[in-house]
């Protein structure tokens, strides 16, 4: 099982490097995409190094792929275990998707059938990364635009059956979940019930758009009243869990967002008593 920790913290974007390598921001901890960090030397992993030597980080990477019927790139798995080691983060996650197939990288979280095949690939894959790793994952919940026919359980069955034959954990996306179920028509306070909540080590805060027909996971604006209402109702139901603000787009001064994220400490405080 991974320790736990419930501090609050902010996804480390370019445009705050300096704030953060000049000064101490009132956050537990940061978190970073992996595969920013995954080269040998220069500066973004000295960068790194200096903003490690102050705060914990979490490693949350984009391209693992973990769907991939071709299985997991050992090349990959082989640069992230580098940077695991020097890091020694809180967490290491990626995403319930995949991305790559041959070689061909689509660079997008692309969806997967919710099947006993899928499933059975997705298992083998988290245990090979694993096993590189040395750690356990987190598995982050997808936004999700299309349902497929084939499926033949809901994302939150397959999800519970993944953590429990890998041992897995989840990092909960709160906006994600709203997204998926506004896109699909399902009650979001429902999702929330399914979720395996004794898995939940971390939850992703952030905004989407609104499309013509549908919602669209953007980070590219404020966490909106509704995935708020959603994190102080699921909040109650889970054990110490680290709370992020993640935006990724239209990327505001800090200050804004160690207001959002004051507003989670808040939250945090009111619901379960956690000290802001």
């Amino acid at each position: 099982m991974t320790p736990t920790f419930s501090g609050f913290g902010l996804g480390l974007r370019k445009p705050h490097y300096g704030d953060f390598l000049e000064h101490r921001i009132a956050v537990d901890f940061i978190e970073v995409i992996s595969e920013n960090f995954m080269v040998d030397g220069g500066r973004p992993r000295q960068i790194l190094r200096d903003i490690r030597a102050r705060y914990p980080v979490a490693l949350h990477g984009v391209s693992m792929s973990l769907g991939s019927a071709d299985g997991v790139d050992g090349a990959y798995l082989a640069r992230l275990r580098a940077l695991v080691d020097e890091v020694e983060p809180l967490f290491i996650s990626d995403h319930l998707s995949w991305s790559r197939l041959e070689g061909f990288n689509a660079h997008d979280l692309l969806p997967l059938p919710y099947t006993q095949e899928a499933l059975d690939i997705v298992c083998a894959n988290i245990d090979r990364a694993q096993e590189a790793l040395g750690r356990i994952m987190l598995i982050e919940n997808p936004s999700t635009y299309i349902d497929f026919a084939s499926s033949d359980m809901s994302e939150w069955e397959f999800i519970d059956m993944m953590c429990a034959r890998t041992g897995c954990e989840l990092l909960l996306d709160v906006n994600n979940l709203f997204v998926s179920a506004s896109n699909h028509g399902f009650d979001p306070l429902a999702c929330l019930h399914a979720v395996p909540h004794a898995r939940v080590r971390q939850i992703h805060l952030a905004g989407h758009s609104r499309g013509e027909t549908l919602l669209v996971d953007t980070h590219d604006r404020q966490v909106p009243a509704s995935v708020w209402s959603l994190y102080a109702h699921v909040l109650p139901q889970l054990g110490p869990v680290a709370t992020m603000i993640e935006r990724d787009d239209a990327i505001p001064p800090l200050h804004d967002l160690l207001g959002e994220l004051g507003t989670a400490r808040e939250i945090a405080r009111e619901r379960v008593g956690t000290t802001p």
